[in-house]
């Protein structure tokens, strides 16, 4: 009983981190006729509702989310307790669920995990892209990356990994027939071009300045920012671990360098109350190794 009670645990795990029986059922080899018997028989032992289910649609009781906080932290420990008992700590095995910005995670953090599963090949990685925040124990996040000057309070585990800035760049083509820009305040007569993920977007803080911008294009996407711009549309104001290529290959311009902006914070996050197993560890570690051989980072 007990064997079939964790195995249960198990299964009610991905159902409630992927809200569907049959995306679980695929992760786990098994039917989803499979998936629902074992919930059903977990929902019998424990005398309560866990998941509420509709034709279109299931979530969780407050009974279900209070159990699956409790059934990732100890299925986590017990995935630890046999790595060290198996000497596996030096070939760890297991799945990493790892969320990260679009824009930072195709252009520095892909590379790093190829480097990382070459060298732990026993390892896999569920790369999941969001430019925000997600609810980590619903979702069954092991680590997420976020892009902050600061983070609210809450009880997420925080590790501080690395610190960059924001730039102000253009392309040379807009340049050419634009305004000098020497100054913030020079820029309302150009056309930024606004990422409307920042807290205030019309608001480029710089040196000890503030200016209010406008422009014809807004998007929540940088990547759709930087590719605008290259194309000559206007005025940016984006992470510089995404365009240093681009200044060196002289394809944008960095601008207003006496006016450097506020450093941003690369933060790992992770579930709160529980030991991040050693997978996770060797993943934050790689990762912090991979962005130390780059030179924008402060």
């Amino acid at each position: 009983m007990a064997t079939d009670k964790l195995i249960a645990m198990k299964i009610f795990r991905r159902v409630a981190e992927l809200k569907s029986f049959t995306l679980a059922a695929d992760d786990l080899d098994i039917t989803p006729a499979t998936a629902s018997k074992h919930i059903a028989f977990l929902e019998r032992a424990l005398d309560t509702r866990l998941i509420h289910r509709t034709t279109r649609r299931l979530h969780l009781s407050d009974a279900g989310l209070a159990f699956l906080k409790r059934t990732q932290a100890l299925l986590d420990d017990l995935e630890e307790a046999e790595l060290e008992a198996r000497d596996f700590q030096t070939h760890p095995k297991g799945t990493i669920r790892l969320n990260v910005p679009m824009s930072f995670g195709l252009t520095h953090l892909t590379k790093a995990i190829d480097s990382f599963l070459r060298r732990y090949p026993d390892i896999d990685i569920d790369l999941q892209f969001s430019d925000r925040l997600v609810d980590l124990v619903e979702k069954g996040v092991d680590i997420a990356i976020r892009i902050r000057h600061s983070l609210a309070d809450s009880s997420l585990q925080v590790r501080a990994l690395k610190q960059s800035r924001n730039v102000v760049c253009a392309a040379p083509a807009y340049l050419a027939h634009a305004p000098l820009i020497r100054s913030p305040a020079d820029l309302v007569h150009h056309n930024c071009l606004l990422y409307t993920l920042h807290d205030r977007p019309k608001v480029w803080a710089l040196g000890n300045q503030e200016v209010i911008v406008g422009g014809n294009f807004r998007t929540d996407s940088s990547l759709a920012i930087r590719q605008i711009l290259m194309a000559g549309a206007g005025v940016g104001f984006l992470p510089r671990f995404l365009v240093e290529k681009d200044f060196e290959n002289d394809l944008l311009t960095p601008l207003l360098a006496d006016y450097p902006a506020k450093p941003y914070t690369v933060f790992a996050l992770f579930p709160p109350g529980r030991k991040q197993p050693a997978k996770v560890r060797l993943l934050v570690a790689h990762i912090e190794e991979h962005l130390n051989q780059k030179s924008f980072w402060e």
